[in-house]
Parts: C-alpha cells; sequence; structure tokens
C-alpha cells in the first residue's frame, strides 16, 4: 500500500487494528470497533463539546460549534444539508489524513454518516486530490454495500487551494475548486448553496471514536483540557497517533529526530518554535500557540543543523507562491513578490530588502480571498523572527556558510534545464552557490558537489545569473 509508516504512543484509538494488518476492511473495523451508534443532532453536539472536539485540518475551529451552525441554518432555510469530508491534504508535510483514508477508512466514513444521520443530510461527499485515497474510499463503499444516504467520492486537482473551505465545496460538485472569497460561511452556503457541514477526515474519525466509547472513557487519555489523542506527522515522512500532553522533544527523539535549529509547527500554514521553545513544548494547541507555535494540521518539522534554514524558508515561499489560486492581488502577484524579497534578502540585500520584505507582508495580510497569503506571510515572518543570527548573517554578509538540504518535504519539481560544470574550467571561486544556493551546494574542497544539478521552471532566471557571474566560465545551462 502506497502510504506513510505509521506509529502510535501508549494503546492506538484511531490506529486500532492496525497492529498486526495494513487496512481494516469493513469486517475487520466492526470487529475492532463494533457498531456504530445512532445520535440525535443534540447528542452528537453534546458529545463534541464534551470531548473538546475541534477541527483537525488547521484551524481548530469547534466541532460542535460547527455542526450547531449548519443544523439551525438547515432549519431556517427547510432545507437538507450536505456533510463533506475533507480529505484533500494539500500540503506536502502532511500525510495524516491520507493514513486515515488509506488504512481505516471505516472510521472515517462512520463518522461523516454519524453526523450526517443526525442532520438527516441530503449526502455526503468525500473530497481527495490522491488517487490511492479515492481508490481506498471506493473500495470501503463496496465493502458496505449499501449506506443509508447517498456517499460519493470527488477527485480534485492535487493543489494547496483545493482544500480551502469554499474551494472545497464548489469543486466536489465538479465546479472550480477555488476560494470565492466574500466571507460567506459553507454552515449557511456551501454545496449547490445548500448548509454543508465541512470537517476533515480526522476529525470525523474522532467524532466515530467518540461515539463508541463516550465522553468520559474518550477523556481518560490525553490532557483534561484536550482530551484524546492526535495524528502527527513527523518530518514529512511519518505518522503518529499520540496522547495529548507528550513533551515535543521526547516525541521527535522517539523517532530519532532532533530539535536541531528549530522546529516549524502546524506545516506550510504554521510557525516556528526556537530550540529553546521547542524543548519545553508538550503536544496541545494551547502550549504551542503560548510558545509562538501552532497544532494546525498537525504537521511537525525540526530543522537540522545542517542545512540553511532562509534557504530551505525560501524554497516554502516559492512553492506557496506557486499554488495560489491566481484570482486576487495579494496571492498571484504579492506572494511571488515577497519570495522575490525574500531571495534579495539571503543573497546579501541588506537593511533595503529586507524592508522590502516587511512591506511585502505587511501589504498582502488580510486582503486574499482566502487566508493562504496571510499564512504565507505569518510563515515568512516567524522564519525571520526564529533566525535572526542567521538572518543577520545572510542580509548583512555572506551568508550562514550551510547548504540548502531541501530538508522541508516539498513536491518533486519537474526539471527545466540543468546547469553543468566544465571540470577543466572550473576553479572553485564560489560565486555560483551564493546567487543560486537551492541548486548548487559547494563538497568540502570548495567545488561543486555534482557536476549536473537540475534547475527548477522557476529558478531559470537565477541560473543565468549564476552562470554569468563565473568568472573562469565553467558554467552554462543545458
Amino acid at each position: 500500500m502506497n502510504g506513510a509508516p505509521i506509529a502510535w504512543l501508549g494503546r492506538p484509538v484511531l490506529f486500532a487494528g492496525l497492529e498486526q494488518i495494513e487496512r481494516l476492511d469493513h469486517r475487520d473495523h466492526l470487529v475492532v470497533h463494533g457498531r456504530l451508534p445512532s445520535m440525535p443532532i443534540d447528542e452528537v453536539a453534546d458529545l463534541a463539546e464534551n470531548v473538546d472536539l475541534r477541527g483537525r485540518g488547521g484551524a481548530g475551529f469547534p466541532f460542535a460549534t460547527k455542526i450547531r451552525a449548519v443544523a439551525k441554518s438547515a432549519a431556517r432555510r427547510r432545507a437538507r444539508p450536505v456533510v463533506v469530508v475533507n480529505g484533500t491534504e494539500g500540503e506536502p508535510s502532511c500525510l495524516k489524513d491520507a493514513a486515515l483514508l488509506l488504512r481505516t477508512p471505516h472510521l472515517v466514513l462512520d463518522g461523516a454518516l454519524l453526523a450526517a444521520d443526525a442532520l438527516d443530510a441530503e449526502q455526503v461527499v468525500l473530497g481527495v486530490t490522491r488517487a490511492d485515497t479515492e481508490q481506498s474510499l471506493r473500495t470501503a463503499l463496496a465493502e458496505r454495500r449499501s449506506t443509508p444516504l447517498p456517499v460519493s467520492v470527488a477527485r480534485l486537482p492535487e493543489r494547496f487551494v483545493s482544500g480551502e473551505g469554499s474551494s472545497l465545496a464548489r469543486g466536489v460538485t465538479g465546479g472550480l475548486a477555488l476560494p470565492r472569497g466574500g466571507g460567506v460561511r459553507t454552515s449557511d452556503s456551501g454545496v449547490g448553496g445548500l448548509p454543508t457541514l465541512l470537517s476533515n477526515a480526522e476529525t470525523y474519525a474522532q467524532l466515530a471514536v467518540a461515539a463508541r466509547l463516550g465522553a468520559l472513557p474518550y477523556r481518560e487519555v490525553g490532557l483534561p483540557s484536550e482530551p484524546g489523542t492526535v495524528l502527527l506527522t513527523l518530518a514529512g515522512s511519518q505518522v503518529v497517533e499520540t496522547p495529548t500532553g507528550v513533551p515535543l522533544g521526547e516525541l521527535l527523539a522517539m523517532f530519532d529526530l532532533d530539535i536541531g535549529q528549530g522546529v516549524l509547527t502546524g506545516g506550510f500554514h504554521g510557525t516556528w518554535l526556537t530550540p529553546e521553545a521547542a524543548a519545553t513544548a508538550v503536544i496541545s494547541r494551547q502550549s504551542l500557540r503560548g510558545l509562538g507555535g501552532a497544532l494546525g494540521a498537525g504537521a511537525i518539522l525540526p530543522l537540522p543543523p545542517t542545512t540553511c534554514p532562509l534557504g530551505e524558508v525560501v524554497r516554502v515561499s516559492r512553492w506557496l507562491a506557486d499554488e495560489t489560486a491566481g484570482q486576487c492581488g495579494p496571492c498571484y502577484l504579492g506572494l511571488p513578490a515577497l519570495t522575490t524579497a525574500l531571495e534579495e534578502v539571503v543573497l546579501g540585500g541588506g537593511r533595503a530588502a529586507l524592508q522590502n520584505v516587511e512591506n511585502l507582508m505587511r501589504a498582502v495580510t488580510k486582503r486574499g480571498a482566502c487566508s493562504h497569503p496571510d499564512a504565507a506571510a505569518r510563515f515568512v515572518a516567524s522564519a525571520l523572527e526564529v533566525f535572526d543570527e542567521d538572518l543577520q548573517l545572510h542580509s548583512q554578509q555572506y551568508g550562514c556558510g550551510r547548504p540548502v538540504q531541501n530538508v522541508l518535504p516539498l513536491p518533486a519539481e519537474e526539471s527545466a534545464a540543468s546547469i553543468v560544470v566544465d571540470w577543466t574550467l572550473c576553479e572553485a571561486h564560489g560565486l555560483c552557490t551564493s546567487v543560486l544556493p537551492e541548486v548548487i551546494s559547494l563538497a568540502a574542497d570548495g567545488f561543486p558537489s555534482a557536476a549536473v544539478m537540475p534547475v527548477p521552471p522557476q529558478l531559470l532566471q537565477r541560473a543565468a545569473r549564476a552562470v554569468d557571474r563565473c568568472p573562469a566560465l565553467a558554467l552554462k545551462i543545458r
């Protein structure tokens, strides 16, 4: 099965039954979890409130508030609502929802059907972007043979913005998977203009577990203020189920990871923690938020001491800019400009370049059709604060001296060209890597570490500058 490795601390809850087998089919699911109870809307909302169930897709919005809002809107409009499962997970650093959909899809289906039954919903729609999660859900529906109301699986474009609420609500019905803006909540007008309950896969799986256990047994695990377990994606490759309250540093050490230069919490829409803050953090929304971090979508990305932190930030900033929906200025124009300005800082642009970055961060904030530009600016601002010493080295001197090792996970980039080194001419001046650190790294002897280096399309212009800067004329673009 194509999916990230999974693990758990203590007794697994969401991953129960996966100790011996790779995927729970419907029969195995019923053996492990038992039958799903039926609950009226008030009981579902009260249960979600009693266990402090919040959205696990990033925003952390209380599920009880959301389902009550949908019920109220449906009653006012005398319309049957729609339940949507967000399984898109368009960020490369997040794999937890995919792990659920691939290995225990019936738990997610149970949570969605429980909410749909309580709301007297018209249908359930599961939005995904990956071929393997789509197939897993279709297989799961076939294993059930029938469902009490229509359930469908919709495949959306594999883009970051596909998972934004209004974008998903439009995309699952065949419309453009783009944010609509305007401040209209999906609880009032979502799929087909109907009141829509929209949450991510883990949230529905947690609801299904809580409905079977009841509030008090559910609360026996984790912190009293944030009970239960959470799914985390560590270093973009390992999905772990852990009770809340576990120290972050201890959790990383269990999986041979180190705090290093700092830890990005909440993924690429999240924020960085300094090593000192990360050493005192525990896995909880309150703890991470109090230290300047975020639980967000559950991505935890420690940065090892061997890579250039600001070079890594530039890579992610460029990817965030490329993932724009292209329909509003702060995203379509502002984020690429912000990334270019950040590159100038990293290349030694000094105070003027840094001031340009600060101006652009303010310019894109609170002006987009969705939260993407705000979150991208927050990611950059957090990095500049946490990696302040490196910022000074890059902006005022000649950089930190570390190569960019591409530690932060991004999709494989298609190469438009390659830089080729002529070893008979190269004199190890090293000027090329100061212009293009994302592509050209130097070995211990000062020479480029490879003879042929692929260049992503968005870096072609700077690749040409690197070639021009070589005094020995040892580089060419092929």
